[in-house]
């Protein structure tokens, strides 16, 4: 052994360090093996997670609408007024007039000083019965407050909550007071109490007849001709007294003009936009199981994914899957122009959609809405596996961590034996460094005495 090891080329360290890796190498490989699989599998349900998460998502935006059918709401002045429609608005067409526009009062107090005495008190009321209190001696510092000291004070008043806004505005050089109410109607009338005031040349100017800025008034509006339909007031500019439709005035009329019309019809490309929105969500979250549980192709050196073998996984793909197919409330997709090709990807087709729609007006709603449709078939499922307590997905999680940490016990236990094995055998190789070393010089003495 001695004789068979050059250690003028190799030195005890690097020896050392070739037995200690050839000792642990089996080990080694099988943990760094299953190392990369459980890293891989954490990274395939980060992604499943996420894609079912997201298909969650789409099928939640979906429910929200409450109906998949969308309807139009048009007006033929659109500079009157505007509106929206859901999918519960009945097709028909209204006149309205618009007589006035709710506005909310604003008016402004002229002639505040530029320093005021911090005493008493300032009443400011609604119309609404909203009532606010300014204590004025507790503003400023010195005894005295500026006229932006009053308006914070008003905004910050205690049950305000932005039903009156103060502002100062300087004209001239002059300092004003402005308040303007946060909500429209007649009701937003705003009145000044300053009786209590302390400083003279404020109480006299808060005192004073405001300038009205914007009238306090409600809305005006005829169903129906000028004075000749139903009457319509009311303290907002937003009237919701059609089932489904939301109208927003935004300009009176001239008196004796002709009503604007509002026409609410099917929006056949809005109904069919939400029937795609269906369609992608599914087909990218095939898209993702599919990855996720490709086999792999070992003639190309494809290999297979994390989930391919993976039973679970599996059952989700056919799950999901067998949902298409099924009927909810008598009706199935097929029926509404979605169809699927033989790799189980989903189409709409657009055409097929609106003459089911106007063969079956409510079929869709049936099959996809509701406690007992197809969607809330989905969300029943996915969460049994995107459940926080329960769902798989938490559950392969947890037992994943609890591998890795295994696996990390293993790769320090086996990083000690190594550790072990290369120092026991730099231990042997320095001493038989040494020994080999002392016998040749041993050799080299005998060979000059021999001479």
């Amino acid at each position: 052994m001695m004789a068979g090891i050059d250690f003028s080329t190799t030195s005890p360290s690097q020896i050392a360090q070739q037995l200690a890796t050839s000792y642990v190498q089996d080990a080694q490989t099988l943990l760094n093996n299953q190392t990369q699989d459980a890293t891989s599998t954490g990274k395939a349900l980060t992604t499943l997670q996420s894609a079912l998460q997201t298909f969650q998502s789409a099928l939640t935006t979906l429910s929200g609408k409450k109906t998949v059918i969308q309807q139009t709401a048009t007006f033929s002045n659109t500079a009157v007024a505007n509106a929206s429609a859901n999918g519960t608005a009945q097709a028909g067409n209204y006149s309205f007039f618009v007589s006035q526009l709710a506005s909310a009062n604003q008016v402004l107090f002229q002639g505040l000083p530029a320093s005021a005495a911090a005493s008493g008190k300032l009443g400011i009321s609604l119309g609404d019965g909203t009532s606010l209190n300014v204590d004025l001696s507790t503003l400023g510092s010195g005894g005295n407050f500026a006229p932006a000291d009053l308006a914070r004070a008003i905004n910050q008043a205690a049950g305000n909550s932005g039903k009156v806004s103060a502002s100062i505005v300087t004209v001239n050089g002059q300092a004003q007071l402005m308040l303007g109410a946060g909500n429209t109607g007649a009701n937003s009338k705003i009145t000044v109490d300053a009786s209590l005031v302390g400083d003279a040349a404020l109480k006299g100017a808060l005192g004073a007849a405001p300038t009205q800025l914007v009238p306090p008034q409600d809305a005006v509006a005829w169903l129906g001709a000028e004075n000749i339909g139903i009457k319509i007031q009311q303290a907002s500019n937003t009237y919701t007294g059609i089932s489904g439709v939301s109208i927003n005035f935004t300009q009176a009329m001239t008196s004796g003009s002709a009503p604007v019309s509002l026409t609410v019809a099917a929006d056949n490309s809005g109904t069919a936009k939400n029937v795609q929105s269906f369609v992608d969500a599914y087909n990218a979250l095939k898209t993702q199981l599919d990855n996720l549980t490709d086999t792999g192709d070992a003639a190309n050196n494809k290999s297979a994914a994390a989930f391919a073998n993976d039973a679970g996984v599996r059952s989700l793909q056919s799950r999901l899957a067998s949902l298409l197919r099924q009927s909810f409330n008598g009706q199935t997709l097929f029926q509404f122009g979605i169809s699927a090709d033989r790799n189980g990807t989903l189409s709409l087709n657009s055409s097929k959609l609106q003459t089911a729609l106007a063969a079956n007006p409510s079929g869709l709603d049936q099959l996809l809405g509701g406690s007992s449709g197809m969607l809330t078939g989905y969300q029943n499922y996915l969460n049994s596996w995107l459940g926080s307590v329960n769902g798989q997905i938490q559950q392969r999680q947890s037992s994943l961590s609890a591998l890795q940490k295994v696996l990390g016990r293993r790769q320090d236990e086996l990083s000690a034996s190594y550790d072990s094995a290369y120092n026991r055998y730099l231990q042997q190789f320095s001493q038989l460094q040494a020994l080999q070393t002392q016998m040749s010089q041993t050799t080299s003495s005998l060979s000059m005495l021999g001479n």
